[in-house]
């Protein structure tokens, strides 16, 4: 059976489930917060706004309000895409679902769902770009928030660090650096990893959202980051990269 030796990794492809994720601020606009919600968001903003806009001045909280989405206490998830390998007809294939829409709640148990269903065994680990940091404990928040259990891979109380099931392409890439980063698109560049053509980046999300409305375009940017990470960890390993024909989305 494959081994990812490389880089250590006695992982089979088969038992990793790849995802991202795209959030959103909580409210359209930060005169839709409460005002309790407003102080808080103040506050938990403050050093960041010290960065000055073009005038000199502080950011202010209305302006900054558009970067919300960043945190899981005043953000909420939108869209979870997932990918994952498998095998039809002895081919190689890579199967990738969305769980979208405007009820949270509601994506976060699908996800649920799936992971127990689907992934719940001690081999079978969850995939992200910078997903230790920000997807990974950003669905774990938005589930306590929204009252769903915890599934047993997001479940990290207790745990000692080679105890957890994650895998991080970001983490991958730093070989121990813990002071670097390096954006999921510029490794897919410098991997010379194909990429279609983005009709949206992430700063452009919350619009699509909240004024276009159109949630199916949002999914279909978010599952190319989701096929992004498998490639880069094809890549990371000198496996063939995913084509077109291997890819099956689902309805």
């Amino acid at each position: 059976m494959e081994k990812f030796a490389k880089l250590n990794l006695a992982i089979h492809k088969e038992n990793i489930l790849f995802l991202d994720i795209e959030t959103v601020p909580e409210c359209e606009t930060f005169e839709r917060l409460s005002p309790v919600k407003k102080e808080l968001f103040i506050l938990k903003t403050a050093y960041q706004r010290k960065s000055k806009n073009a005038e000199g001045q502080d950011i202010t909280p209305e302006k900054f309000y558009e970067r919300a989405g960043i945190w899981a206490e005043f953000g909420k998830i939108i869209c979870i895409s997932v990918g994952y390998f498998t095998t039809q007809k002895k081919e190689r294939v890579f199967r990738v679902k969305s769980f979208y829409g405007t009820e949270e709640k509601q994506i976060l148990e699908d996800f649920k769902q799936l992971l127990e269903d689907h992934f719940s065994k001690a081999a079978h680990v969850l995939c992200g770009h910078n997903g230790k940091e920000f997807d990974f404990p950003y669905i774990a928040r938005r589930m306590i928030v929204n009252r769903v259990d915890l599934p047993q891979k997001l479940n990290l109380f207790g745990k000692k660090p080679w105890e957890v099931p994650h895998l991080d392409t970001l983490e991958m890439w730093k070989f121990g650096d813990y002071k670097h980063y390096t954006s999921l698109k510029l490794l897919t560049t410098l991997l010379e990893i194909p990429s279609p053509k983005e009709d949206i980046d992430g700063s452009q999300v919350a619009d699509v959202y909240y004024q276009q409305k159109d949630l199916k375009r949002i999914a279909s940017y978010c599952e190319k980051d989701t096929i992004a990470v498998a490639q880069l960890f094809l890549r990371y390993n000198n496996d063939a990269l995913l084509t077109e024909q291997e890819l099956v989305f689902a309805e």
